[in-house]
């Protein structure tokens, strides 16, 4: 299973009718919020098969702006073995 970074931006004026949405869909806990710092943005990592199973994490009519990241993680190995390779 792959861990997704999923960011949801609004404007200021958008804010009430954002939070809302994910209220009302169920999702408002998935996320934690920047609004209260003047940045409009929700961010939630989710596991997931793919992208499209991370977007469900948000409310339908607001997937289409969202943006998916599917992460991953770095050893000190990894570093050193792409360090190693030829042409770096």
């Amino acid at each position: 299973m792959n861990r997704y970074l999923i960011e949801s931006k609004h404007t200021e004026e958008e804010c009430h009718h954002i939070l809302e949405q994910f209220v009302y869909f169920g999702f408002i806990y998935n996320f934690d919020w920047g609004c209260e710092d003047g940045v409009h943005a929700g961010w939630a990592i989710v596991p997931a098969s793919d992208e499209k199973e991370a977007l469900l994490a948000v409310p339908a009519p607001l997937r289409a702006s969202a943006q998916v990241v599917r992460l991953n993680k770095f050893t000190p190995e990894m570093i050193q073995v792409s360090h190693d390779a030829p042409g770096t």
